[in-house]
C-alpha cells in the first residue's frame, strides 16, 4: 500500500471519529473497517488519532460549550480543538433502522455549531480540511449514511475528493456485521468492493490534503464572508 508513493504524506494530521453506540474498549464494527483505511494512512507517514465521541459527555444542542448551558459537563471543545488540528477527517457511523446512529447525528451537529467561525483569511473555519465517510451495518443505509456525512461536511466548509466514502452492509435482517468470524474468517475482509472504495477513498482523502496544504488552502477570491 505504501509502495510507488512519490509523495510525501508525513505533515498531514487525520482524525477518525467512530460515532458507534459502544464504549471502548467494546469491539466496534465501524473501527473494524476504519482500521483498513488508518493502517493505509499510516504506512504512508500520516499522523493519524481515533477517537469514539461515545466515550466523552457530548451534550446535545448548537451552543460551542453546552456547559455554559446548564450541563455539567461537555467534552467537545476539546475534540473540537483536533478536528481543527488535524488535515483530515474521517467520520464513521453503523446503520441503525436504516439511519446513522445518534451519536453521529450529535457530531454532526456540534461541528455545525462551530461553522460560523471564520479563520485568518476570513473564510469559514473549515476551509482546506478534508472529509471522508466510513458506514457499516448489516442493513440497507450504507449510501444514504454516507450521503448525509458528506454533505453536512461540504456544507459547513470541508473538501470532499472525489470517491471519498467507503461501507459495507451484510444481507437484509438479521445477520454477522463487518468483521464477526464468519465460516471462512472475519466476514466483509474479503469484500472486493468495500476493499477497492476504501483504498480509493484513502488515496484521494491523502492527496486532496496534501495538494491544498501545499498550496495555502483555498484562494479568498469571492469567499471571504465579509465581502
Amino acid at each position: 500500500m505504501a509502495t510507488s508513493n512519490e509523495n510525501d504524506f508525513s505533515d498531514l494530521k487525520a482524525l477518525y471519529l467512530n460515532c458507534t453506540l459502544k464504549r471502548s474498549p467494546k469491539s466496534s464494527h465501524t473501527q473494524n473497517l476504519m482500521d483498513k483505511s488508518i493502517e493505509i494512512m499510516e504506512a504512508n507517514g500520516v499522523s493519524v488519532e481515533h477517537l469514539r465521541p461515545v466515550d466523552y459527555d457530548l451534550p446535545p444542542g448548537m451552543s460551542l460549550d453546552m456547559s455554559e448551558e446548564g450541563y455539567d459537563k461537555d467534552d467537545w471543545p476539546d475534540i473540537q480543538q483536533k478536528v481543527l488540528d488535524s488535515d483530515i477527517l474521517v467520520i464513521g457511523s453503523p446503520i441503525w433502522l436504516g439511519q446513522k446512529s445518534s451519536v453521529c447525528k450529535n457530531v454532526i451537529e456540534r461541528l455545525y455549531a462551530y461553522s460560523g467561525k471564520l479563520n485568518d483569511k476570513k473564510q469559514s473555519i473549515y476551509y482546506g480540511q478534508v472529509g471522508g465517510s466510513i458506514v457499516t451495518g448489516n442493513e440497507d443505509g450504507y449510501k444514504h449514511n454516507g450521503s448525509y456525512i458528506l454533505y453536512s461536511l461540504q456544507h459547513i466548509g470541508f473538501l470532499v475528493p472525489p470517491q471519498t466514502d467507503t461501507g459495507w452492509v451484510g444481507p437484509a435482517g438479521p445477520g454477522p456485521s463487518y468483521g464477526d468470524e464468519g465460516d471462512n474468517g472475519p466476514v466483509g475482509y474479503d469484500n472486493k468492493f468495500t476493499n477497492q472504495t476504501t483504498r480509493i477513498m484513502t488515496w484521494n482523502l491523502m492527496h486532496l490534503a496534501k495538494m491544498v496544504k501545499d498550496s495555502g488552502g483555498i484562494p479568498i477570491h469571492g469567499n471571504q464572508r465579509s465581502k
